[in-house]
């Protein structure tokens, strides 16, 4: 067992060795699977809606709940890692995460899915903050900048991943479908919330442990002015994946007609799995050339999905995704790889909380407007209503990071 540094004494990664590649690996692996379960879900919404005769805006919100909760959770506890350590930290997240894997799993009414999401929510603003921390701390010296690229590309990849494989599954597997995919990951998180112990404990104890639990998303100064250029890219990015996670599935159900469930989930792993490639592929480009190329295909994208719609064509639409997905992934990651650097190791889960939290506004509040219109404009012209929102603000972002600093 590896021992956790001494109260106050923060341990170097270049020390680490092998033990540290292998931490650093590991909690990439996890922050994969934890965003998984986040989409994994997604698949299922039309068909319980279907079964339990749920309205739009309650499955909207079903999914909604998820990102509210995990803003409370960023606020709240955010930068509890700074002081108790990543390991106690992330162990106690994954166990709460499998906990709302088996409510959601077993759930037979609105109540029910309202609650695991909620807590899902909960463990997942825990661990985002502290494993986006912990990668980090165990980034190889020898590879600098894998820290950025690793934290925006594993939440793309794990959101890609879920979708796909709850489609899938779904069609083969029918009304078996739901065990066997929420009991796998109930399997996952208990047995990643062992494995994290192996990791080494790189964040010292720190005292302040109770005022850091008052609600906040404070930013040092070194890092408030990138952060508040950075916002808007970062609201587009995630305003697009709440559009895709939330409506997504409806929409080819619906609009195009596609009965399969993994063409409903495809939606979802096209655009988070094209933004994983993407980000991986422009990795050494410089963090504006990241973020303007981002912002611009969001727009881009995003505008070519609903002349789709409007044409009638799926293909059209998938292949418009793609376009959108990328710019969903760079986005992200151009605003990461300009303030990665910056942070300090004492208030690195911190600063991420505070990234975080604007993107999971992002995320959420725009889908439970979505989900609260539907009813009364219907899927198409909500659809239409969002998705013209999310090209002003990812060309207002665009415009921005033209005209602002040339790093």
């Amino acid at each position: 067992m590896v021992e956790a540094p001494a109260p106050g004494i923060r341990v170097d990664p270049s020390d680490l060795g092998r033990r540290g590649r292998r931490g650093f690996r590991l909690v990439l692996a996890a922050g994969t699977a934890m965003m998984v379960g986040a989409s994994a879900p997604s698949p299922f919404y039309p068909v319980i809606q279907a079964e339990l005769g749920f309205t739009p805006a309650m499955t909207t919100a079903v999914f909604a709940v998820y990102a509210v909760a995990l803003l409370v959770a960023l606020l709240v506890v955010g930068s509890v890692s700074d002081h108790l350590g990543r390991r106690p930290v992330i162990s106690v997240g994954f166990v709460l995460l499998a906990t709302s894997v088996v409510l959601f799993w077993h759930a037979d009414g609105a109540a029910g899915f309202v609650a695991a999401r909620v807590l899902q929510g909960l463990a997942s603003g825990l661990l985002l903050s502290a494993l986006s921390a912990a990668v980090v701390d165990l980034e190889p010296r020898d590879r600098p900048g894998s820290a950025a690229v690793g934290n925006a590309v594993t939440p793309m990849a794990g959101l890609a991943l879920g979708a796909l494989v709850s489609g899938a599954v779904l069609d083969v597997a029918g009304d078996r479908a739901a065990t066997g995919v929420f009991g796998t990951l109930t399997v996952l998180y208990l047995a990643l919330a062992v494995a994290v112990w192996t990791v080494p404990e790189t964040a010292p104890r720190l005292g302040g442990l109770w005022a850091s639990l008052r609600p906040r998303a404070a930013l040092p100064g070194d890092v408030r002015a990138v952060f508040v250029r950075s916002a808007p890219a970062v609201f587009a990015g995630w305003a697009t994946g709440g559009l895709y996670l939330s409506l997504g599935p409806a929409i080819v159900a619906t609009e195009f007609g596609g009965t399969a469930h993994l063409a409903q989930g495809l939606v979802v792993t096209l655009l988070a799995g094209t933004g994983a490639a993407a980000g991986y592929l422009v990795r050494h480009r410089t963090p504006r050339f990241i973020t303007l190329y981002g912002t611009t295909a969001l727009a881009v994208g995003t505008a070519a999905t609903l002349g789709a719609l409007a044409l009638g064509s799926l293909p059209l639409y998938f292949l418009a995704v793609v376009v959108a997905g990328s710019g969903f992934g760079t986005a992200f990651f151009g605003v990461l790889r300009s303030i990665t650097p910056l942070t300090r190791p004492d208030d690195r889960a911190e600063v991420f909380a505070a990234i975080f939290v604007i993107s999971y506004t992002a995320f959420g509040v725009p889908a439970v407007i979505a989900g609260l219109l539907v009813p009364h404009l219907g899927l198409a012209a909500t659809t239409y209503g969002y998705g013209a929102v999310i090209v002003a603000l990812a060309a207002a972002a665009a415009l921005l990071r033209g005209f602002g600093s040339r790093d």
